[in-house]
């Protein structure tokens, strides 16, 4: 078993910066891909970011803007969200993979309970 805690969200203007972190506890953090998605109201969860050893992979739509990274001696993943945009607003998740690929499809082996990102215009 892996858990997994989400920090760091808030409210932000457009154009602002957040950094999201996720603890991981459990199995060896370092055995997993892990992930960050988001989930606006009425829209299904998307994927947001993917990072395994150095390989990290980003949806179009926050490419240039967030940097997924991690910290293997501290079991714990960031998400640098830098230029927000209203559009950015959702609850964000962060989770936990065997399969690096299966990340971008929202599939994952343990998800954490999401922190709330909220961007006003």
């Amino acid at each position: 078993q892996v858990q997994l805690v989400e920090s760091g969200g808030g409210l932000v203007q457009a154009g602002g910066s957040l950094r999201l972190s996720c603890a991981a506890s459990g199995r060896t953090f370092s055995d997993y891909a892990m992930g960050w998605f988001r989930q606006a109201p009425g829209k299904e969860r998307e994927f947001v970011a993917s990072m395994l050893l150095s390989a990290t992979s980003y949806a179009d739509s926050v490419k240039g803007r967030f940097t997924i990274s991690r910290d293997n001696a501290k079991n714990t993943v960031f998400l640098q969200m830098n230029s927000l945009k209203p559009e950015d607003t959702a609850v964000y998740y962060c989770a936990a993979a065997r399969l690096y690929s299966s990340l971008r499809t929202v599939v994952a082996d343990y998800w954490g309970q999401g922190t709330q990102v909220s961007v006003s215009s």
